[in-house]
């Protein structure tokens, strides 16, 4: 069993098996030190907070991405991004995922700061679901322009994921929504700028 394990584990995409293992040695490091379901401690340590951000600490952006509020928060985020993830980081390659990774945080956390500037609703925000929705986001347009070979049932399998996931953080009122679908948005969008077929197919026989 802990060789199929092992090798389960080298079968996956380095950046996105990288990215998890990062998510969860910083969930370990500050369940040491003290209690990430207590939202102070998760704002002392770099989650995102609209009055602290607007006073110049705009690296909550970024390092809010790798916080989450308990175990279960961040297994279900893990749990996504080690499947999603990998899938599209196996059409895209390593470095155009990453980007549109990361990329994709920075847009849904702006659209969630700047819906929290508008409402005056202060709250603290971190985790990777951002992320998962940014990653949802590009795939859905890497679907859409491979729709044939992806299939009519294919497709509304995924946009069935989509509409359930976006409706999962309309009755979770602990889910930072704007984050949600600003990364979706963002996630498509990179997906249009960085996703070209023939570029993404010779760097796979390049590298091959």
């Amino acid at each position: 069993m802990m060789n199929d394990f092992a090798q389960f584990i080298k079968s996956r995409r380095k950046v996105t098996l990288a990215l998890v293992l990062i998510n969860i040695a910083v969930y370990v490091v500050l369940e040491i030190i003290g209690d990430t379901a207590d939202a102070q401690f998760m704002v002392e340590h770099g989650a995102v907070y609209t009055p602290m951000v607007m006073e110049g600490q705009y690296w909550r952006l970024f390092s809010s991405m790798f916080l989450h509020f308990g175990f279960e928060h961040l297994a279900y985020n893990m749990f996504s991004l080690f499947f999603l993830g990998d899938i599209l980081e196996s059409i895209v390659g390593p470095v155009r995922y990453l980007v549109i990774y990361l990329l994709g945080v920075l847009g849904g956390n702006l659209v969630s700061l700047f819906m929290s500037i508008q409402s005056g609703n202060y709250k603290v925000s971190a985790g990777a679901s951002g992320a998962i929705f940014t990653v949802m986001g590009a795939f859905f347009y890497v679907a859409l322009r491979n729709r044939k070979s992806f299939g009519a049932d294919g497709m509304r399998r995924l946009l069935l994921m989509i509409v359930l996931m976006v409706m999962q953080g309309l009755v979770d009122r602990g889910v930072d929504q704007s984050a949600h679908m600003g990364g979706l948005v963002s996630g498509f969008v990179l997906g249009i700028v960085l996703y070209h077929p023939k570029a993404v197919l010779r760097h796979a026989e390049e590298s091959g």
